[in-house]
């Protein structure tokens, strides 16, 4: 037994979600595990602020760095459990020398917080299970006397003020929590106090969003094994009852059976909600597609060519039915980015990732700069 089953055999790449509920399931455990979290970032790191690691015995759960830290991570954590008392370590990564002798250059120093996981994080947890935002604000630094590093509080929703906030918490953390949820990041910011100065980690967690697959056709289950990896939290919806099953989606957070006409009703379709629609069959598709058009939902994916809309819009229009300018803005099909191949782990890696870029309000494209490297370099 592994850390009373808290770190699953695939440690290093486990979704956010599998490393919250570890961390969930780590506050009652026997065996206090240790919690890592990147609190600070100075150049260029492969994680960023509020990524997580959740060591238990001698294994970690979740990854903050690719790999560079992760083993020196878990001796720093033993000695945090032996203490019983949080501590921030920082880790220079900038130079060619070695560091902590693994000789690894990642131009960036990390300040890591490392705490023997305690309550304090179960209001955004809960938070977490139940959709909700939630703000967790961690002391990492004080000169503050009477304020001790890991000392936290946690907003939950749309109000980034804690319910009882503690002495040390003012307005300043308050504007600060906000800009982190217009950016959709976390930070470290230092707060002036009569007492003492404080560093505070602003963390934003935010849940991971829905996505509803329409279909159990073979193809559907490439896309709900990438989409899980990427951290969104899926359904499966079948409108044939037989193949709607929890056997045959191992992978899907929830298989529901139910007919086309019930979409609206029988879910809860939202603004956080992307949709992929994959029947194969024309009339289901028509009604399905018609129903999330007339819901929230910011994404609608319909696999198959393009032509396949235009049947479904005549058939619409036959109804009286005309889709408007914003109705195809959310429209995506044929769905996915062109990366070319046809298997289904490529179809289904072309689908999750026009899933990512819409969810994050990206534009597809190359990581590399316009210019070419042999321009950037000179050469």
């Amino acid at each position: 037994m592994r850390g009373d089953h808290l770190v699953p055999d695939d440690e290093w790449s486990a979704p956010e979600a599998d490393v919250m509920a570890s961390i969930r399931r780590g506050i009652d455990a026997d065996e206090t595990p240790v919690l890592a979290t990147i609190v600070g970032v100075e150049g260029s790191a492969y994680r960023g602020p509020g990524a997580k690691m959740l060591v238990a015995g001698d294994s970690g759960l979740g990854s903050i760095t690719a790999g560079c830290l992760e083993d020196v991570l878990l001796d720093l954590a033993a000695e945090v459990r032996a203490e019983g008392h949080p501590r921030v370590e920082q880790f220079d990564l900038t130079g060619d020398d070695d560091v902590w002798g693994l000789g690894v250059g990642c131009n960036g120093v990390i300040d890591v917080l490392l705490e023997p996981l305690d309550g304090s994080l179960r209001p955004a947890l809960d938070a977490y299970d139940e959709g909700r935002e939630s703000t967790v604000y961690t002391v990492v630094d004080a000169d503050h006397s009477a304020v001790p590093i890991g000392e936290r509080a946690v907003a939950v929703g749309d109000d980034p003020m804690p319910a009882a906030p503690p002495e040390w918490f003012g307005d300043d953390l308050v504007e600060t929590a906000r800009e982190c949820r217009r950016a959709g990041d976390s930070k470290t910011v230092e707060c002036p106090r009569p007492g003492g100065r404080v560093a505070v980690f602003v963390d934003h967690v935010t849940p991971p969003a829905d996505l509803v697959v329409f279909g159990t056709g073979h193809d559907v289950r490439p896309v709900i094994e990438l989409a899980r990896r990427v951290d969104f939290r899926v359904t499966v919806a079948g409108f044939r009852g037989a193949a709607a099953t929890d056997e045959r989606f191992p992978a899907a957070d929830t298989v529901r059976s139910l007919s086309p006409a019930q979409v609206r009703s029988a879910l809860d379709l939202d603004s956080e909600t992307y949709t992929v629609v994959m029947t194969h069959n024309f009339v289901d598709d028509a009604i399905a597609v018609g129903e999330l058009l007339d819901s929230d939902v910011p994404y609608v994916g319909l696999m198959g060519p393009a032509e396949r809309f235009e049947e479904i819009a005549e058939e619409w229009r036959s109804e009286g039915r005309e889709p408007s300018a914003a109705d195809l803005r959310r429209l995506y099909t044929p769905v996915g980015i062109d990366l070319g191949g046809g298997t289904p782990y490529q179809i289904a890696h072309s689908i999750v990732a026009e899933l990512l870029a819409v969810r994050n309000g990206r534009t597809p494209t190359h990581l590399r700069a316009d210019e070419t490297l042999e321009s950037r370099l000179r050469l």
